[in-house]
């Protein structure tokens, strides 16, 4: 690691330990850099030319910038979370000011379709079934999704036009157990930012986790400044998605940590 991108992860490391600018000085007696002052605010220089780090005024210290805590994330954070504790969920996204949606992931495989009379169709998964009107494109186009999960069934309908067997599949999946873990967090978020209704209904009846999979998402569905990361995992027995809503400057290394059971 090169000089500049050590001063580069130690400032953004302090800022999200603080929420406040930091100077060379108090930089350097945090981390115990060998460096000197005028050394470090050299490289701050550097770092702020290239749009890594921002200063109110001339006698403040440094932010990082909306990108540089953008890249430091998507390196540093990993998906591999096999297991959540749902206690520590709800304390710690009270305490760090995290919204966290969570859904249960309805793992039934498509195990037939059944034509009823050139009427409708019946497609049977192993718990559950849905009932839509027959059509026979539509029908030849099933017989290869056998062994698909819904969530992937629905995803594939959307993109060809089945608009009622997206609909119904959304609506069973929809039914399936949500829970929103601070909710007011997110609905700040949503009057200071003055987000659309039709996303923030997304959010609250949770059709905004069937829509995307695990990794991190920025301005595609967020204000700048804020960062949301899926993950499929489980509570106990139970396959979730969990999506993680909050600013780019929260503690989230701190709360993967400690969350993992």
């Amino acid at each position: 690691m090169t000089k500049k991108d050590f001063l580069l992860q130690s400032i953004i490391q302090a800022y999200i330990r603080t929420d406040e600018p930091i100077g060379s000085t108090a930089l350097k007696d945090m981390y115990n850099i060998t460096y000197s002052p005028a050394t470090i605010r050299g490289y701050f220089k550097k770092l702020g030319d290239e749009g890594y780090l921002a200063q109110e005024h001339i006698s403040s210290g440094r932010t990082p910038t909306t990108e540089a805590l953008k890249e430091y994330w998507e390196r540093k954070l990993d998906f591999n979370l096999d297991f959540v504790d749902f206690n520590k969920i709800e304390y710690l996204a009270s305490k760090l000011g995290l919204t966290v949606f969570v859904k249960q992931q309805l793992k039934d495989k498509l195990q037939r379709v059944l034509n009823i009379e050139n009427l409708y169709m019946i497609l049977e998964f192993e718990n559950f079934s849905i009932t839509i009107k027959f059509n026979s494109a539509l029908y030849r186009f099933l017989d290869d999704m056998i062994g698909l999960e819904p969530s992937a069934i629905m995803k594939i309908s959307k993109e060809v036009g089945a608009t009622q067997l997206y609909e119904e599949l959304a609506n069973t999946l929809s039914n399936s157990a949500y829970e929103i873990i601070n909710t007011k967090q997110f609905l700040r978020l949503a009057v200071d930012y003055d987000l659309d209704e039709t996303i923030i209904n997304s959010f609250l009846n949770g059709q905004i986790l069937e829509n995307i999979s695990d990794g991190i998402y920025f301005e595609q569905l967020l204000p700048s400044g804020f960062i949301g990361i899926n993950h499929s995992t489980k509570i106990g027995d139970t396959d979730i998605n969990m999506f993680v809503v909050g600013h780019l400057s929260k503690d989230y290394e701190y709360f993967y940590k400690r969350i993992a059971a």
